[in-house]
């Protein structure tokens, strides 16, 4: 059965903080608000106040636990790799047991944990972009006309989706023998925002020979609710997906989201020994075709005579576990593109799951620091790999009156592959 540890359990971890504060230099919350609550040492130290029984869970330690974006920042450039990220998520669910989640947790814990539903907002909401959303030009995502529960009018988001990405495509698609099988784990950001990358995905993986097995009953990986404290949630749908992935027999299990990355390949991997082993088989999409020799057959493609200029944008969930070399070797091995290196690739562009929905002003604040690099970049597209991200940075491109556009990896890849031959 899946178990996330409680706060308890992380004590050890909590006692190896020595209060050097090398965290404060690469918080991106204390980086905006320069107050010691905001920054791990201080979150770490409420923490074990809270266990010691120093202090209780009141309006003000709440809040603080709250501004965190458990982008991991801290714990990479932590000299003892204290994982302030997991001290924080059980301290949140510590406050949800003893004060319940909060109306937007609620929210979250019962659409994550009831799939129909989720499908029925998504298609209700696809239904009804024109009326909550304008358009914006150059496929820059829809901005919201007026506000919204948890959201502000003016912010930009991609459609919804009228038909998810999983009802699009057959459970199977056969691949060429001696190619591995590999089951495909959708996240929610592709299934009900990002169909098109999911297309990508399978048109990628096909050009390998690879077998692509995308269960339908797979459900969201669980970070908003890690967010959210909704410890049970994540459990839940931990379970849900244990079942949905090893249903039948695959090589490995591929991502084309970094939250859900981390999700499978992290969190679950503490959750139990079958997690474990689950965890083991998790790959990054681009790790993956690294591995089995995109890049090789890429440089056999003709150059293209007009490039695009790229910069790419690292998801903390994949630089913190140290995947950041793979996604710009396919990057460079691009026809179509020209490759630029951006400053402060690797800073966080302040999603952090729902830490955009209870603190959008510091969200956008920190937003408005990435845009301003890719701006100096001047790359006409930035890429990432993660559908939250590409989500966060056209936002926060749109709030600075910017005109670069946020994309998948994975959707310029697609485009610089031959088409398919047409079958008979």
């Amino acid at each position: 059965m899946a178990k996330l540890k409680d706060l308890e359990q992380l004590r050890e971890e909590i006692e190896q903080c020595v209060k050097c504060g090398a965290c404060r230099a690469h918080c991106p919350v204390f980086a905006v608000e320069h107050r010691e609550g905001r920054v791990a040492r201080g979150k770490i130290a409420l923490s074990q106040a809270v266990l010691d029984g120093q202090v209780g869970l009141e309006k003000e330690v709440v809040e603080n636990l709250s501004q965190c974006l458990l982008c991991g920042s801290c714990c990479a450039q932590c000299p003892n790799k204290v994982p302030t990220e997991e001290i924080v998520a059980a301290a949140r669910r510590r406050i949800a047991e003893e004060q319940g989640l909060s109306s937007f947790g609620k929210g979250v814990a019962a659409v994550l944990g009831r799939p129909k539903l989720m499908n029925l907002l998504a298609k209700t909401g696809g239904a009804l972009s024109a009326l909550l959303f304008e358009k914006l030009p150059e496929n820059s995502g829809l901005r919201l006309r007026f506000p919204a529960p948890y959201l502000e009018a003016g912010r930009t988001l991609p459609p919804l989706t009228g038909r998810p990405f999983r009802e699009r495509v057959p459970e199977v698609i056969a691949g060429q023998p001696g190619q591995p099988t590999v089951a495909f784990f959708t996240g929610c950001g592709i299934n009900y925002m990002y169909p098109a990358i999911g297309e990508a995905f399978v048109r990628a993986l096909q050009f390998l020979g690879v077998t692509i097995i995308i269960p339908k009953d797979q459900g969201c990986c669980g970070l908003p609710a890690v967010s959210a404290g909704a410890g049970n949630t994540v459990e839940q749908l931990a379970g849900q997906n244990l079942a949905a992935l090893t249903r039948r027999p695959v090589d490995y299990i591929v991502t084309a989201c970094a939250s859900c990355n981390a999700g499978l390949g992290k969190i679950y991997a503490e959750m139990g020994p079958e997690f474990a082993a689950l965890a083991k088989k998790t790959k990054d999409v681009f790790v993956f075709l690294a591995e089995h020799g995109l890049p090789e057959k890429l440089a056999a493609l003709p150059r293209a005579e007009r490039r695009v200029r790229v910069t790419y944008h690292d998801p903390c969930h994949l630089r913190t576990r140290g995947i950041t070399k793979e996604p710009r070797l396919i990057l460079r091995s691009l026809p179509q593109v020209e490759f630029v290196e951006m400053e402060a690739a690797g800073t966080c562009c302040g999603l952090g799951g729902t830490y955009s929905v209870y603190h959008y002003e510091n969200s956008k604040r920190i937003g408005a620091k990435k845009a301003g690099h890719i701006a100096a970049s001047g790359a006409e597209l930035v890429a990432t790999d993660c559908p939250g991200c590409i989500m966060q940075l056209q936002d926060s491109v749109n709030h600075a009156g910017g005109k670069t556009r946020a994309v998948h990896i994975l959707e310029l890849l697609a485009a610089a592959l031959p088409e398919p031959p047409a079958s008979h």
